[in-house]
């Protein structure tokens, strides 16, 4: 294989290889990811993994919130722990394998998958169901200002709304089944509780920033187009 970065030397680079060489053969099998997009991904994760200096040799929970953080300028703590969660339930480090899986999450078209991504994240009690509580929590990021009567009536609002849009059989609660019925119809409302999947312009500055061949090769045909 031959060299992706120009910051290691040919040994670092057998190194690299022979740590990853067979995960990276594996992973191809199983992702939406070219065997490009998991070595570049991987080297970054190698690199992370050679500062923290560890015994485990897996990045840091810490590392993983830096990189969310410069990334994609997500500083919610719980949208970061939910994301994490849904990866691996590792508490302390992340592995290679959940690392790749983040991003096959982030590029993938497939609306299932991100339907129950994005609803694992939102259940943040963990029960199988968003109630109430839940949802005015998130709604609590939507509005701000110094009206503070005008802002908890806004909230209350949106609270209302969206429990009425998605809670379809009037349970109280909203199931995977009631949210998932409505986004196949609207799929734009996957992110109904907040940001969960990068925007385009941060899917582009991951693409260059990180090398990853088929995002940058669909950004190519959508400028053809």
């Amino acid at each position: 294989m031959a060299n992706l970065d120009a910051t290691i030397d040919n040994m670092e680079n057998s190194r690299f290889i022979a740590i990853y060489g067979g995960l990276i053969k594996e992973m191809v099998a199983n992702s939406e990811l070219s065997q490009t997009d998991i070595t570049c991904l991987l080297m970054i994760y190698y690199k992370f993994v050679k500062v923290n200096q560890s015994a485990v040799k897996q990045m840091t929970k810490k590392q993983f919130y830096q990189i969310f953080l410069v990334l994609f300028n997500v500083a919610n703590v719980q949208v970061i722990e939910r994301t994490l969660f849904a990866i691996t339930k590792d508490i302390k480090y992340v592995s290679p394998q959940a690392w790749i899986q983040l991003f096959n999450l982030y590029i993938t078209k497939d609306i299932n998958v991100r339907m129950r991504f994005a609803f694992n994240v939102y259940d943040t009690k963990g029960t199988g169901v968003i109630d109430r509580e839940q949802v005015g929590v998130a709604c609590e990021k939507f509005f701000h200002g110094d009206d503070e009567d005008e802002i908890n009536e806004l909230r209350a609002d949106m609270t209302e709304f969206l429990m009425k849009k998605f809670d379809l059989d009037k349970d109280g609660v909203i199931s995977y089944e009631d949210y998932s019925t409505v986004v196949s119809q609207q799929p734009t409302l996957v992110e109904f509780l907040g940001w969960l999947f990068p925007s385009r312009n941060d899917t582009d500055l991951m693409a260059h920033c990180i090398n990853l061949d088929s995002l940058l090769k669909y950004e190519e045909q959508s400028q053809e187009v």
